[in-house]
């Protein structure tokens, strides 16, 4: 944790956002979500679901959540859209829940969102995004900005994959 804690200081200072006091952590070992103090002291906790591959993200629609430091780009109302998940079921509304935290990864509509299945919570499920439990989200947006840290750590399983 103490190499992850400075990992997201010295990310901090080189992007100049001081107005920050806290950041988050999303452990793909653990299922997490964390938002900690930048004293190190777990503020928030929730579970997640990942990308249904395992691996760091290379390219789009490889159902991988991408591994490393990024920030958040922006936050959207996502209570009307819309997605098709290619089950058969066509369009389906609320899929991403009342919020689309758009993260800056370097891959587009990668992000942090709630979900239509809360059942999925704790599974490998998404197209690479981080998945919460819609009442999570809510809780979680309320001290979210943007240019926030966000580090999306690797597992076990993840780094045996290329």
């Amino acid at each position: 944790m103490k190499k992850i804690f400075m990992l997201a200081i010295a990310t901090i200072i080189t992007f100049n956002v001081f107005a920050q006091d806290s950041f988050i952590v999303i452990s793909k070992q653990d299922m997490k979500l964390r938002r900690y103090s930048l004293t190190g002291n777990v503020l928030e906790e929730y579970p997640i679901a990942c990308g249904r591959n395992y691996g760091n993200k290379k390219k789009r629609g490889d159902n991988k959540t991408p591994e490393g430091v990024f920030t958040i780009q922006q936050i959207q109302n996502a209570s009307t859209w819309t997605h098709d998940f290619g089950d058969g079921k066509g369009q389906i509304k609320g899929a991403y829940g009342h919020y689309f935290v758009r993260l800056k990864t370097g891959f587009q509509g990668i992000g942090i969102h709630g979900t239509h299945a809360p059942e999925s919570i704790g599974t490998r499920a998404t197209e690479g995004c981080i998945r919460l439990r819609n009442e999570d989200l809510l809780k979680l947006i309320k001290n979210l900005q943007p240019s926030m840290v966000v580090i999306i750590t690797t597992s076990k399983e993840d780094s045996k994959v290329e």
